[in-house]
């Protein structure tokens, strides 16, 4: 799995560790060893510009998701499709305000909006009470197997999640970034 994380955000953001959490969600999510993917670590003004491109909205956000070939969480039994996962921008600066927000440190933030962008880019949505539920449980689950698995843990080889609700993701071409930081309970 190749992840390319480009640091434009000119914040210290420790890269190698969110590479490893990015391949650790797509290998637990069952894709395509071949899969790509890109975390762009951005600056206020440039998720700002990219809100308002993508979104209609004005001001920063935290992460926005730009899905490519649609791909979805693999199955047990069945070969995953090769492809471009898809681009995540991401403000290490609004993680580091929501972090302080919510009483943690900015690399937990970090490593939540990684964890969610991917989510947003295998076609998980947020906007139903459904949806909801799934995608930040699953999001729970794949932050709490990483901790342990940095804590010395082993996992066996069942998937995080199988994938999101059917029928309840947005349609191929019309899926959008969004703003997580006001979805939190």
């Amino acid at each position: 799995m190749s992840v390319e994380i480009l640091n434009e955000s000119g914040h210290d953001v420790d890269v190698v560790e969110l590479t490893r959490l990015s391949r650790f969600v797509m290998e637990r999510m069952r894709l395509h060893p071949a899969t790509e993917m890109c975390l762009r670590l951005v600056d206020e003004d440039t998720i700002a510009a990219l809100n308002a491109q993508w979104m209609g909205a004005d001001g920063p956000t935290d992460v926005l998701a730009f899905p490519m070939d649609e791909l979805l969480p693999g199955r047990v039994g069945e070969e995953p499709e090769e492809g471009y996962l898809g681009d995540i921008a991401l403000s290490p600066l609004v993680a580091a305000r929501q972090a302080g927000d919510a009483g943690h440190p900015v690399i937990d933030e970090l490593r939540l909006l990684t964890v969610h962008g991917i989510l947003h880019l295998l076609g998980y949505d947020h906007a139903e009470p459904g949806e909801h539920r799934e995608m930040f449980g699953v999001q729970a689950r794949l932050l709490a197997e990483w901790q342990g698995v940095r804590s010395g843990d082993t996992l066996d080889d069942e998937p995080a999640a199988t994938g999101p609700l059917s029928g309840t993701s947005a349609p191929p071409g019309q899926h959008r970034p969004d703003d997580v930081g006001e979805e939190r309970t």
